[in-house]
């Protein structure tokens, strides 16, 4: 058995079955670390031999490229994948809200119906199924973070064209909305990282895209507070330009 393993024999045993070394395969698409968010490394080389680079802009063929990357490499090595799930993160279109008003809605007793300003021209409507955990008094004027590029949905006749973000625990017993800082203006989009990745946001997905590419569920699960109950994508915060998001006790809670 020993003579077998000697390097002639293994030489020539390769030869006799015909077999060849298998070589390592490099996956299709390897992203970069964060401070590089906006590009990607392809696997095909040009003509020097080396992997060329591209850069993902806002257009649809990008966004739906980067969520392909992102679909492919979720099972791969954590760092691909928290780095492509922080860029489907950079696709969702998250702000800072006021709510001007709030009020029971008339057809269901668990939903309240809010009139949210997100920095438009006219406020949203938004409907939130808060009532068992939220005193309605707790809602006006409070600032919240909205996810506002969901596709809009009837809710028992009312168009509900957004969602309030909120932390709960496992057992969804307690619920509390997110927060951002005072001195948040409504309207201001949200980021997930540092204060210097601020200016390199992509466009956010339409509302099409969005569902479509289902890139809403895929971030969801990633999304919980930290002990200080800080908003965290990962290791990644949840950032305004007036600071972190929040809630108000739940520590190590899911987001949605």
């Amino acid at each position: 058995m020993a003579n077998a393993l000697r390097i002639g024999s293994v030489i020539s045993l390769c030869s006799l079955r015909n077999t060849t070394p298998h070589l390592p395969l490099l996956s299709n698409a390897t992203r970069f670390p964060p401070k590089f968010p906006f590009f990607t490394l392809f696997s095909s080389p040009n003509s020097f031999g080396s992997p060329s680079f591209r850069t993902l802009s806002s257009s649809s063929s990008s966004i739906d490229e980067a969520v392909t990357t992102t679909e492919a490499v979720t099972g791969n090595a954590s760092g691909e994948a928290e780095s492509s799930i922080k860029d489907a993160a950079g696709l969702l279109d998250i702000r800072v809200g006021r709510i001007l008003r709030a009020w029971k809605h008339d057809e269901a007793d668990s939903l309240y119906v809010e009139e949210v300003d997100i920095g438009e021209p006219e406020p949203r409507i938004i409907c939130s199924g808060l009532v068992k955990y939220i005193p309605i008094e707790h809602l006006q004027g409070k600032k919240v973070i909205v996810l506002s590029n969901l596709k809009p949905r009837n809710m028992r006749g009312v168009k509900s064209c957004g969602m309030l973000m909120a932390a709960s625990d496992a057992k969804h017993e307690n619920v509390e909305l997110l927060f951002p800082p005072d001195e948040a203006t409504p309207g201001e989009r949200i980021w997930f990282g540092s204060e210097d990745e601020k200016d390199n946001q992509p466009a956010a997905a339409t509302p099409n895209q969005l569902q479509k590419k289902k890139i809403w569920e895929l971030v969801q699960p990633h999304l919980k507070t930290d002990v200080s109950c800080i908003a965290m994508l990962g290791e990644h915060v949840m950032h305004t330009s007036a600071g972190s998001v929040a809630c108000q006790s739940l520590q190590n809670a899911n987001i949605s």
